[in-house]
């Protein structure tokens, strides 16, 4: 892991660990609306800090925690406390951890659950609850099917990124045999199946691996791979297998093109890989280029954390405005606060939020960008695929 994950995590590895101050008006702690004021409250991070994907979980909790502590800047004081729980990214572990959160009653709202298997676990419970998420980052397309009032996808669903790294594929590698293959997780596996779905014949062969940290032979894969012809191998799953999986196949000798989601746009698939093996990997997100977030987010991630900002960073920080918006303007229960995110249309760094009634995005507001891994071992922008 990178140097800032054991910074960002510190202390975090206990579940439902709670930083910062409590109420800003410490005057008026039994009721700190009747005050007139609207602190006091948590908002929550509910995602990996630890384990085999945390990369990808820290990058999102590091764009929340600067929106709150903007926001606290702003009103002079430690308004709204900042709650984090680590999940592991796991759907194992995700309902315990989930539970310790819905018993804090101070919390309002949710950022996360960044992954479709521990949101699939977690948020019957958080509906239960009555507490509002924000997901910036799960894409499983069932997520919203399920019935809950309380989930919100701030970003596009696999219905809309599978197509999008289907098209490239086609019209952009021009591969005639594509080789599909996933770890089984709810994430992996339901990408993949879009990607399959849409590109029909051109698959000549899939396959399944186990979830990340599960495996570290991928020779059985890599052989049906080379067998079976195909140019552009589609994984679906995490930057970890992919990027192990990416170093066996160049030992192998395969020259095709490795592909992937969004799971795998982080620079720990070139760290598993091997630089010179993840050049040229392509991966799609249903994100824009970080680089590209408007106002001083990028200047301002860069100075909070000493790095640039990664993959959903933004979104994230998007996501906690939104709360904050809607807690200042006197939104101070989860279920005001839920019925607010409704009648959302919030315009942000990254893009802007209105959410369906089944809490997808607007299909107006949709964007999938391809980005590939260069000669530095960053996921860089490539181009931004049509999604209708």
């Amino acid at each position: 892991m990178r140097q800032v994950l054991a910074r960002a995590i510190g202390g975090v590895a206990i579940i439902g660990l709670i930083a910062g101050a409590a109420a800003c008006n410490k005057s008026s702690s039994s009721d700190n609306t009747a005050s007139g004021s609207n602190c006091g409250y948590k908002l929550a991070f509910f995602g990996a800090l630890t384990g085999s994907a945390a990369n990808l979980g820290v990058n999102i909790e590091q764009g929340f925690e600067l929106a709150v502590q903007q926001y606290n800047k702003q009103k002079g004081s430690d308004c709204i406390t900042v709650a984090k729980f680590d999940s592991q990214g796991a759907p194992e572990v995700a309902p315990g951890v989930a539970r310790s959160l819905v018993a804090d009653k101070k919390v309002l709202g949710i950022v996360g659950p960044p992954f479709s298997g521990e949101s699939a676990a977690a948020d019957p419970i958080f509906e239960a609850a009555g507490i509002p998420t924000i997901t910036p980052s799960a894409t499983r397309t069932s997520l919203s099917s399920s019935g809950w009032k309380v989930f919100h996808r701030a970003v596009a669903n696999d219905d809309a990124q599978g197509p999008a790294a289907a098209s490239y594929i086609k019209d952009v590698l021009k591969a005639q045999k594509v080789f599909v293959a996933d770890d089984q997780s709810a994430y992996g596996a339901g990408l993949s199946d879009v990607v399959k779905k849409t590109l029909g014949s051109l698959v000549v062969q899939s396959d399944k691996t186990e979830a990340d940290g599960k495996q570290s032979d991928f020779s059985a894969l890599v052989s049906k791979v080379q067998a079976s012809g195909a140019t552009a191998l589609f994984y679906g799953g995490y930057y970890t297998n992919a990027g192990i999986i990416r170093k066996q196949l160049t030992a192998a000798g395969w020259k095709g093109t490795l592909v992937g989601g969004d799971g795998m746009k982080d620079p720990g698939l070139a760290k598993a890989s091997g630089t010179a093996a993840a050049v040229g990997t392509v991966v799609t997100c249903p994100c824009s280029p970080p680089e590209a977030a408007g106002g001083t987010f990028v200047n301002d991630y860069k100075a909070k954390w000493n790095q640039d900002a990664g993959t959903y960073s933004d979104v994230a920080f998007d996501a906690a405005n939104i709360f904050l918006q809607g807690i200042d303007a006197g939104n101070t229960t989860p279920q005001k606060l839920n019925d607010y995110l409704s009648t959302v249309n919030y315009k942000g760094i990254a893009n802007t939020y209105k959410f369906t009634s089944t809490g997808e995005l607007d299909p107006s507001l949709i964007k999938v960008w391809a980005f590939k891994f260069d000669a530095t071992g960053n996921p860089v922008k490539d181009q931004q695929i049509k999604t209708s």
